[in-house]
């Protein structure tokens, strides 16, 4: 039986006949009430009236006769009972003998039919009572069923109905927390035609369902899917994906915030329609949604930009890298989406910036003092102030050896400490090539000729004018002839060659000797960077502020090298 018919017919049951205890209660009561008017309206009033005749008859006066004769004119249109109506006309016509002649005879009579009168109506009071009592005996009898019956049928549907509802949906319920834990091979079994049976088949339908799909490979990828999103969201770094067509696919917590879109507006959105309005979106996106075909720096980091973030200007590297894959029965890969990372250096370039300042700081303040030894130095060396013997003349070399090699240093870090904080000051101007060369080799030839090294040029007469700032490219040569010294064997060969190449001008400065270990080439011009092992003294900064020089000047430095044959670095430059 349905859940429906159930409670219809229980409650329907209840109602009908709590509206039957209404109905006898009312049919009841109202005979009672009919019971009592009677007595009240037909007996008690003929007893008032008998009464008040026999007050009169004791009185004796003529008023007392008007009031006898009052009620008992009431009494005549108040006959209900049997023989009442005959005793009332009977009192009636002796009154009227009694009022005519005066006869005392007659009172007793009188009296006599009064009582009568008094008598039938107490009879008809008592009669009347006993009925009004088996009427409420009834009343009680039926109602009493009724409230009986009504409160059976309660009793049941409160004892039966709320298990029948809420046993099967307490089933259903641990049912659906075993679905939610995974356990998609629970199943529901009423064994009813109820609605709840219907539940039931649609239910365990439902985990079938969910069971295959389970099992299918579609929920593995959901899986993943929601593993790998959940995994994105919770970077600490803005995460942005696009697809193909430079639609927005997915962005993290950190990229909405840093970005100041909703999700709403910014996730399934063309990155170029969000780009006409957003600055950020348009800086990141630059290199993506240029009219040329996408290009990904593949996980190569870029010049770090500013964003407002936090609070405060932070400072982030862009890291792009382009989606691809092979297609099944294909050979080339097929790009199908793009991630921009946003790594928060903000923290790191925080502390460049105080190792910057203290290494400009220190710098400075090292070339004073160091300025005013060589000047002592060379008071030393001229002998004014007195000769030298030989064992304090090695002294002074050494000493002067030592103050050059730390200028050289305060001069590198200044120079780091000027790159780093990009204010390299360039003064870019048509020079002479073969002069800027010609200053190089004659700042390093005495370091050359104590290890009897030849530098050997090769220049033509006519060069064009290069763009460049002659006094940093000068340093960057003078630097590169001087590794190449240091790094040379004695007695060997250094090969200097300036050269005009398309619409540039190539420097190369070609050693011959230990070289660079082919793992180590890539780093020479990282800072800091030295080749293990070397024994050579070194800062490991010239040939980074050498590719700084080069770069901001718009030139190009690079190196050949194989190990145990030497190495050649090559400066180019774009002419006048």
């Amino acid at each position: 039986m349905k859940i429906k018919t159930k409670l219809t017919l229980g409650v329907g049951l209840l109602f009908m006949l709590i509206v039957l205890q209404i109905l006898v209660g009312a049919k009841y009561i109202n005979a009672l009430k009919e019971d009592t008017e009677n007595i009240l309206i037909d007996n008690y009033i003929s007893l008032e009236y008998s009464r008040n005749m026999l007050k009169a008859l004791d009185e004796g006066t003529p008023q007392s006769l008007k009031i006898f004769e009052s009620n008992l004119t009431k009494q005549l249109a108040n006959t209900t009972e049997i023989g009442e109506k005959e005793a009332t006309t009977e009192l009636a016509n002796n009154f009227e003998v009694f009022k005519n002649k005066k006869n005392d005879v007659l009172l007793p009579l009188m009296r006599n039919e009064i009582y009568t009168i008094m008598i039938l109506n107490m009879q008809a009071i008592e009669r009347k009572n006993v009925l009004a009592n088996n009427t409420s005996k009834t009343a009680f009898f039926y109602i009493t069923v009724t409230g009986a019956l009504s409160f059976l049928i309660a009793f049941v549907l409160l004892i039966n109905l709320p298990a029948n509802i809420a046993n099967p949906i307490k089933e259903l319920t641990n049912s659906i927390k075993q679905i939610a834990d995974k356990k998609y091979s629970e199943r529901v079994h009423f064994e009813t035609h109820s609605e709840f049976g219907e539940l039931a088949t649609s239910f365990n339908s439902m985990a079938q369902k969910l069971e295959e799909y389970n099992n299918s490979n579609l929920a593995k990828l959901m899986m993943e899917k929601r593993r790998i999103e959940t995994l994105i969201n919770n970077m600490q770094d803005p995460v942005i994906g696009l697809n193909e067509k430079m639609k927005i696919i997915f962005a993290n917590e950190e990229a909405i915030k840093i970005i100041g879109i909703n999700r709403d507006d910014l996730v399934g959105k063309s990155a170029k329609d969000i780009a006409v309005h957003n600055d950020l979106v348009r800086s990141l996106m630059k290199d993506l949604i240029s009219p040329e075909k996408p290009v990904s720096n593949n996980g190569k980091r870029i010049q770090p930009f500013k964003i407002y973030a936090n609070g405060k200007e932070s400072y982030f590297e862009k890291v792009s890298a382009d989606i691809s894959f092979v297609p099944t029965g294909e050979q080339n890969e097929t790009i199908v989406g793009y991630v921009i990372i946003l790594r928060n250096v903000t923290e790191y370039k925080e502390l460049d910036f105080a190792k910057t300042n203290f290494i400009a700081t220190i710098s400075h303040e090292f070339k004073t003092p160091i300025s005013s030894i060589k000047m002592s130095l060379q008071l030393l060396d001229t002998e004014k102030i007195g000769k030298l013997n030989d064992e304090q003349k090695n002294l002074l070399t050494g000493i002067k050896d030592d103050t050059n090699r730390m200028l050289k240093i305060t001069g590198e870090l200044l120079n780091i400490a000027q790159v780093e904080s990009g204010n390299i000051q360039l003064s870019i101007i048509p020079s002479d090539a073969k002069e800027i060369l010609s200053y190089a080799i004659n700042a390093n030839k005495i370091q050359a000729e104590q290890k009897k090294i030849k530098l050997e040029v090769n220049c033509p007469d006519t060069l064009p004018k290069v763009l460049a700032d002659s006094e940093k490219t000068t340093w960057v040569l003078t630097n590169l002839i001087s590794n190449a010294i240091r790094y040379s064997y004695e007695n060997s060969t250094i090969y200097l060659m300036v050269s005009p190449e398309n619409n540039n001008v190539l420097f190369s400065v070609k050693d011959t000797g230990q070289g660079i270990s082919p793992e180590y080439k890539d780093k020479v011009f990282d800072r800091y960077f030295r080749v293990p092992g070397t024994k050579k003294e070194g800062t490991g900064l010239g040939l980074a502020i050498s590719k700084e020089f080069i770069e901001a000047q718009g030139g190009q430095i690079n190196v050949e090298s194989e190990f145990a044959a030497g190495s050649t670095f090559k400066v180019i430059l774009k002419t006048a």
